[in-house]
């Protein structure tokens, strides 16, 4: 096996990595252990609780018009399909990874209406995958597409 061939399939492995790491986070979100049960606060704070689901909400209609405005181009993985376009417009004219991001958010707003150690663990852990899954999608958009450098100066997040 060349160097070259290992080096792809260890981006490759890492790339998948990301991507199902990502999912089992949120998944993860979704199941409750009777541990963690346990260890929940007995009294829900109503404006915690509130705010967490305004987020949700906000956050999921968010992710829908970014879906809506990528198209044919979603994909769960960092690295953009071979023949895809750079999205400048719709919700990509102000935020570059509105998913990524609306994803954490959801997250938070999961932790605000559980307000339990284990789902802070879980939006913590997420952002830094996503955070890694981001710097790698950058470093592909960037290599595919000539202008994404100035589209990433113009839209900083």
């Amino acid at each position: 096996m060349s160097g070259f061939s290992l080096k792809q399939n260890l981006k490759d492995f890492f790339e998948v990595f990301l991507v199902l790491s990502q999912f089992i986070i949120i998944i993860l979100h979704f199941i409750k252990f009777e541990f963690f049960v346990e260890l929940e606060k007995q009294q829900t704070n109503f404006v915690f609780e509130l705010t967490g689901y305004l987020i949700i909400i906000i956050s999921l209609f968010v992710i829908l018009i970014a879906i809506t405005d990528l198209g044919s181009n979603l994909s769960p993985f960092p690295r953009p399909k071979e023949k895809s376009k750079l999205i400048t417009s719709g919700i990509y004219r102000f935020i570059r990874h509105p998913m990524y991001y609306c994803l954490i958010l959801i997250s938070f707003g999961v932790f605000l209406t559980k307000l339990t150690f284990y789902y802070l663990c879980l939006t913590i852990t997420l952002i830094f995958i996503i955070k890694l899954k981001i710097v790698l999608e950058d470093h592909y958009l960037n290599k595919k597409f000539r202008n994404y450098f100035l589209y990433k100066e113009k839209i900083k997040y």
